[in-house]
Formats: structure tokens, sequence, C-alpha cells
């Protein structure tokens, strides 16, 4: 509806226009921002809820090249669960500068009315889960504040940031859980805004990435279809987010992520890094040849057979173990991580005991043919 607001004719001012709208939608008009398994869960759920939306779009990151010179094109699993779905499909584009003037699709940008101030739709709605990228204020701004939404898989303000799921398990928390909440402009602090609302999770043991990011997408979908359903039924259940400085981050997790130091690092903390970003990158460490040396499916060792404290003196040393088939590795805070196999660079995957038969004698602790090899810290 547009109402047109005069000045008094007399002054012989011209007429302004201002758009006006209910302020309780019906099914809102999407714009659902994101790329990959966790996006396509939430949407997933989301197109169930047909009650909810009457329309719905898609925008994704743009197809990449990898492999050996670009040998592979990497598709976005959203681009390709929209496309199925027979959504509209946008993607950004490649360069981060070209993106803050990107122009969200019809009917989310503005049509040029000048001397009319726009105000957004309140069936509008923006959506975004695992988007990987900042939204430009000037995209924001196409939005009611109360129509900008995130699904964060954190008990926030626990984890604010590009890989809330892989710190949790990597500081072997227990709970963890998903949040709805309302998108903030980048200045005001990542994944700061009010809570929608919140669903809290206990963390499965030996639970990893790929598990708990499925069941925590899974209950993000559902939290965001109450909360629409809340903002059709007029009810608004925002609360301020508070701000604790001591909370845990969750930065982008990087190659160092994966580079153990045996002196600082326990088994648990090792073992719960591998449970979250082995499926990115697998626990790496240091040969004294210079070679790094990767570690498969590491496990926590409980039971210490006699005289292993003699035999691996050093945070770092190793030695394969006959019984278990291992490697056992000695960590920080005298604790003990059981390596089943292991893949040198350059080389195939292969179990300890092959490996073990193939150690150098320059790998040892004291170079020689007998002794514990001696794993070395990374130089950052």
């Amino acid at each position: 509806m547009v109402v047109w607001l005069g000045r008094s004719a007399k002054l012989g001012l011209p007429r302004r226009s201002i758009r006006c709208y209910s302020s309780t939608p019906g099914p809102f008009k999407v714009l659902f921002f994101g790329r990959d398994e966790f996006s396509c869960t939430v949407l997933q759920q989301l197109l169930l809820a047909k009650d909810v939306w009457r329309e719905i779009q898609v925008v994704t990151q743009p197809d990449t090249k990898t492999g050996r010179r670009g040998s592979k094109l990497s598709i976005s699993p959203l681009k390709s669960l929209a496309e199925d779905s027979n959504f509209l499909v946008h993607t950004i584009p490649h360069e981060r500068s070209e993106f803050r003037t990107w122009k969200a699709p019809h009917p989310f940008y503005p049509d040029a009315q000048p001397d009319v101030p726009y105000q957004p739709p309140p069936d509008h709605l923006l959506v975004t889960a695992s988007f990987g990228r900042i939204l430009p204020n000037r995209l924001l701004n196409h939005f009611l504040p109360s129509r900008r939404l995130n699904i964060h898989p954190s008990l926030l303000p626990m984890y604010r940031g590009a890989a809330p799921i892989q710190h949790a398990l990597m500081d072997g928390q227990q709970e963890t859980g998903v949040c709805v909440i309302e998108m903030t402009e980048w200045k005001k602090g990542i994944d700061s805004g009010a809570i929608w609302a919140t669903e809290r999770m206990s963390i499965p043991d030996h639970a990893a990435f790929p598990e708990l990011r499925d069941s925590l997408a899974q209950k993000g979908g559902q939290l965001l279809i109450s909360v629409l359903r809340d903002m059709i039924a007029g009810k608004d259940t925002r609360r301020p987010q508070s701000d604790d400085p001591s909370a845990p981050r969750a930065p982008l997790i990087t190659a160092e992520h994966s580079m153990i130091d045996f002196a600082t690092m326990t088994a648990s903390r090792i073992v719960g890094t591998h449970r979250a970003i082995s499926h990115q990158k697998p626990m790496t460490t240091l040969l004294k040849t210079g070679r790094t040396l990767q570690l498969h499916n590491p496990a926590v060792l409980d039971t210490l057979h006699p005289g292993l404290e003699l035999e691996l003196p050093l945070e770092g040393t190793a030695t394969y173990h006959p019984p278990s088939r291992a490697l056992i590795v000695r960590c920080a805070e005298d604790t003990y991580l059981n390596v089943p196999q292991v893949r040198q660079q350059d080389r195939s995957l292969l179990k300890a005991k092959e490996w073990w038969n193939g150690v150098k004698p320059e790998m040892r602790r004291h170079e020689g043919l007998e002794g514990p090899v001696q794993f070395m810290p990374f130089a950052f």
C-alpha cells in the first residue's frame, strides 16, 4: 500500500509518498544465502514448512576450479539442491570487492524512486546459513532489521566466528547448540545480534564434525521454522545477546590447526582436533628429516603397558606397539596417543607396522637402528 503524505497545497510544495505495510506479514518471500551441507539441511527443513514461505530464491558461492591445474569444478551443494527443487539460483562474484556492490535479485532490490524513502516490506526475509561471506550493509538495508536472520551452530556468545562446530569439538565441549539470531552490520560485531531462539544439545561421545554438523543443521532448520511462525503470529521473541569477553571464539580453520605440537597438546586435544577437522585437514606431525607425517584415526591410549614411560622419555617420541598394532606417541601432561595408520609426505596411507618397518635411522631420537622416533615441532 502507498500512502500520500502531502504538504499544504497553499505552500505549493510537491507531495511525497512512503510505502506502508502491515506489521504482521503473511508467508515470507525468502532470499536464502548458503553454500554447504549445513545450508542444504536447513533449506530442506524450510521447504517442508510451506505455511511460512511463498517464494524462495537462493544465493550461493560461484563454481570454483579445484584439483591439479583446475581440472575439477567444485559446485556448491546448495546450488545443486536448489536447482533440483526448481528455485531460482544466483551466484555472487568471485571477488570480495565486487560482492560489496552486488545487487539482490527482484523483488528484494528496491526500485529507484527519487524522493521516496524506501521502507522494506515486512514479508521480505533474508536468511543465511553457513554462507561464508560477510554481507555488505547496502544488502542488509534492503530488509527490516527483524527480517535478517542467521542460523549459527553454537550457544552464543560462545564460538562467534566461522568455525563454531570445529572449535567446540577441539575444546572437548560436552554441550553445544544452535541459535537463530538477527544479523547486524559487521562493525557491530560478528554473530552479535539479538537472539530469536536457542536449542541446546549434548555432543555425543566420539562425534566427528560431519555427524555434529548434520544434527545441528536439522535442529537449526526446525528452529528457524518456529521463529518464522512466531513472526507471522506477531510474536517478537528476541532477546539481546550478552557480550562475554571470556567466551571462546571460532576463527576460520587453517593448516596450522592440523599441525601437532606434542609438547603442548594432550592426547585428548589431538583426538578432539582430529574429530573436528580431519574431513578437511589430517592431523600432521614433522619428522626429523623434514618430511611430514599424517596421523590417521588417532585415539587416546587409556591403558599403559609396562616400561612405556622409560621407552618414550619425551613428548613427541613414538614407538610401535605390536599388541595394539599401532604407533604409541607421548603427548603433553603424560598422556599417550594410539595411531593405527599413517601417511608420510608423498607416500600412500600405510598401517603403522608397515611404516615402522621402513623407519630410517635419522628419524629416531638417537640415530641408529633401534629406539623411538622423534617428532619435531613445526616452526611458525
